[in-house]
């Protein structure tokens, strides 16, 4: 009869033979460091890895005395530990005792470097070659991966500062196998969109493995080449990404991106406010001007010995002046229009213009209901009103032709 083990059983077995067999003890491993972490608590946890594999490493405050306090991202390290299992995760790591420094970098920041010197060389950082971001876009390009926390952050920090502005998103995975050339095509797709006026390419933060895309020659390449605008957005503190120096526009987090690329819509009542009083003072201070130049002329020597001449220029100043003031105040008139059209239209633009006017927003669940067919009885809709929602079950269905 086969013996069925539950899982706990399971991994206590395991833990037994990883724990109790001599060839797990006193190990010697070599490798790079990645995700190195102190804690205040005194223990230690970072990753080993080469090329192929990585493996967790934990140094608990009792075992640190062999353990050097200055660990860095990418160094070549020899580790003495042995293999500890944790039944609760099922899954196993090295319980450091001690570790050797082999004092060289690690072999992918060692090739990011030359990389870096050499791009640097070749003119790729130059500023000469920054394109700059529109001050008023209508239509952003976003390339990130769909289901992280970067694109829920730029869209609602968009919706924040302008809800006017269109949104081009192209889903890249930005880590793994693959990430490099799914944000290349998601750059090169979106540059061929002739209304994007500029691009924002990047994600959340992360480890350096989970970064490192965006150190690739090539995905730096593509924000080099990029015809349009394009920012690199990847919330990291450490400023060793090669797209930072080919974008035109770095910025630290894909929230700052926005905030740097999209003004609040305060700005534009601000600016057409201030324009119009700049066009005021400018009208006022040319009027004056020319009156001041008319009387100037008026006191010339020659003027006030000729009175039948000094009164025909006088004459000529009055009805100047007449016709500069006229003429200022319909330019005043057009402006305030102006002003006035643009203040209509921005505020016809607000949703809750609409639901001023006594219509209703339906929502099943996240998304607008535009027809029936969106909807089935006893389903649970949301009607939104100017002051509140009104939550409803679907009790009928009767379709109409409204448009008859």
């Amino acid at each position: 009869m086969e013996y069925i083990y539950k899982v706990s059983d399971f991994n206590l077995k395991i833990k037994r033979y990883l724990e109790g067999n001599y060839e797990f003890k006193n190990m010697i491993i070599e490798g790079e460091l990645s995700g190195v972490t102190y804690y205040k608590s005194g223990h230690l946890y970072f990753q080993l890895k080469d090329e192929n594999s990585q493996v967790k490493c934990a140094a608990f405050s009792y075992q640190r005395r062999g353990i050097p306090g200055d660990l860095q991202e990418g160094e070549k390290v020899r580790v003495f530990a042995d293999v500890g299992f944790y039944e609760n995760r099922g899954d196993f790591q090295l319980l450091v005792r001690g570790i050797e420094k082999q004092n060289t970098l690690g072999k992918m920041y060692a090739d990011l470097e030359k990389l870096k010197k050499r791009m640097a060389a070749e003119g790729y950082f130059s500023l000469e070659h920054k394109k700059t971001l529109p001050s008023y876009p209508k239509v952003i390009g976003v390339v990130t991966a769909l289901t992280g926390a970067a694109v829920q952050d730029i869209i609602k920090t968009i919706r924040k500062r302008d809800p006017r502005i269109d949104v081009y998103i192209y889903s890249a995975k930005v880590q793994g196998t693959g990430a490099e050339q799914e944000i290349i095509a998601g750059i090169e797709a979106l540059n061929r969109i002739p209304e994007i006026d500029f691009l924002i390419a990047g994600r959340g933060g992360g480890s350096v493995e989970d970064l490192w895309a965006f150190n690739k020659e090539e995905v730096a390449l593509a924000f080099y080449h990029s015809q349009k605008p394009i920012i690199s957005a990847v919330g990291h503190e450490v400023d060793i990404l090669l797209s930072d120096f080919t974008a035109d526009v770095r910025a630290a987090t894909p929230t700052q991106a926005v905030e740097l690329s999209v003004p609040e819509l305060e700005q534009y009542y601000q600016e057409i406010q201030a324009r119009y009083t700049k066009l005021q003072l400018l009208g006022k201070q040319s009027l004056l001007r020319k009156k001041q130049d008319l009387q100037k002329r008026s006191q010339n020597y020659s003027l006030q010995h000729f009175p039948k001449s000094f009164e025909s220029y006088k004459r000529d100043l009055m009805y100047r002046e007449e016709q500069l003031r006229r003429g200022m105040e319909w330019i005043l008139e057009q402006k305030k229009q102006e002003h006035h059209l643009a203040l209509q239209k921005m505020i016809h633009l607000n949703p809750m213009y609409t639901l001023q006017k006594g219509y209703a927003v339906l929502r099943k669940g996240k998304k607008n209901l535009r027809s029936l067919s969106e909807v089935n009885l006893q389903d649970e809709i949301e009607i939104r009103m100017i002051d509140g929602i009104i939550k409803a079950e679907v009790k009928e269905k009767r379709y109409e032709n409204t448009m008859e």
